[in-house]
């Protein structure tokens, strides 16, 4: 073993072992798909598809990432699935060159109110190889009617919806009119609520979704990595090839097999009320934070996000920093409207994903908003923060008996 990495092996799963978790786009992985991932998989070249490689000696990944496919379509209600992704934002960047092969017009949410990078940001691929306009949130919630007045003024050719940072449901049936009005494209990214449709605690993106592109980890609870969903013959066939040939090389196999796993894992009974636990643990530390004061977004799913600024005079950065040195982890994260940069934010992203796959009650979930609060407020001190987040999750899992 390689002493040198392992050592900080070693102290990362004790990080993770002794802190609370609560960054939104984390989660633990089973020890199946974590083996799977370390499998003698990785060794195999396998370019092209199932059946149709490039490669000699596929016949049994081949198996595997049909299983991977017959799987996902499965758990999400749809016809086709690519599989090999290695990312999100590779799933994305194939589902608009499916989509929109020579450039096009795109319509998503305003990026400091929650899109992702790959949604338009200047700093990313999408914006330099598409034409971008925004919807904002109003009140911190999606407005249809704003968004289907936008869509007729700027005629996109594609209407993206699903985000990072936006706490309550989509209507994905208005987006799909909206969509059909202006004779656009419906792309739903559903890589932050994917386990929540998976276990239909959120409303399903088919059948109004064109396209569906997700993450694998994240509320999924599987491992790193992409996938994209479709009904339609014709577009997973341009799917599949901006995939590979065009973006990526070979598949990692290993990486498909975990995501099996992780699919036959999110269709039973125990993941669905996992899901549920997530969903109850977020809001009641929601709504403790309101209790305590703080300014809280209140949540439908998996996160929400509180002002930090407003609530206790520091910016998000600030906060996360802070908070880290108890063992705590979160994300600075813009808040609608905000009037600080992303380096900084108004704002902190919290979420329970990963600390409810560690066993996180309701009532642990309240005491992390005191815990949280006591900390910035300064009214506890950083030595009483520490007992109080070592005595939390000393009744939890352990990462590497999950």
């Amino acid at each position: 073993m390689d002493q040198e990495l392992n050592k900080w092996i070693f102290l990362e799963q004790e990080r993770q072992n002794t802190g609370i978790e609560l960054i939104a786009s984390e989660n633990y992985a089973s020890q199946e798909v974590r083996n799977l991932m370390a499998s003698i998989l990785t060794n195999k070249y396998a370019e092209g598809y199932p059946g149709k490689r490039y490669y000699g000696g596929c016949e049994f990944v081949d198996k595997i990432e049909q299983i991977a496919i017959d799987r996902a379509c499965k758990l999400f209600h749809c016809n086709y699935a690519n599989v090999q992704p290695h990312s999100g934002s590779q799933a994305n960047a194939a589902a608009y060159r499916a989509l929109l092969p020579e450039g096009g017009k795109i319509l998503s949410l305003v990026l400091n109110d929650g899109g992702h990078l790959t949604h338009g940001s200047p700093v990313s691929f999408s914006s330099h190889l598409y034409q971008f306009a925004f919807y904002p949130l109003k009140d911190s919630h999606l407005n249809y009617q704003i968004i289907e007045q936008l869509a007729l003024e700027f005629k996109p050719d594609l209407i993206l919806c699903g985000y990072s940072a936006y706490p309550y449901e989509i209507d994905f049936r208005r987006f799909k009119e909206i969509a059909t009005k202006v004779d656009a494209y419906l792309m739903v990214d559903m890589a932050h609520i994917a386990g929540l449709i998976a276990a239909e605690e959120h409303p399903l993106p088919f059948p109004y979704a064109d396209v569906v592109t997700s993450t694998t980890h994240k509320t999924l609870r599987g491992p790193r990595g992409g996938l994209i969903l479709c009904n339609d013959e014709e577009i997973i066939k341009k799917i599949n090839a901006a995939i590979f040939p065009f973006y990526q090389g070979g598949p990692l196999e290993h990486v498909i097999a975990a995501k099996a796993a992780c699919f036959s894992e999110a269709m039973t009974d125990e993941f669905k009320q996992y899901i549920k636990r997530v969903k109850i643990n977020t809001k009641a530390c929601s709504d403790r934070f309101e209790k305590l004061g703080v300014k809280a977004s209140g949540t439908d799913n998996h996160l929400f996000l509180i002002n930090v600024m407003d609530s206790y005079g520091i910016t998000g950065k600030d906060a996360q920093i802070a908070l880290e040195e108890i063992g705590i982890t979160t994300n600075k994260n813009m808040l609608p409207n905000d009037i600080l940069p992303p380096s900084k934010t108004s704002g902190l992203r919290i979420g329970f994903a990963a600390v409810t796959t560690r066993g996180c009650t309701k009532d642990q979930a309240e005491q992390v908003a005191d815990i949280i609060d006591g900390y910035l407020r300064k009214t506890i001190t950083i030595e009483q923060a520490k007992t109080l987040v070592k005595e939390l999750v000393s009744s939890w899992k352990l990462i590497q008996d999950i």
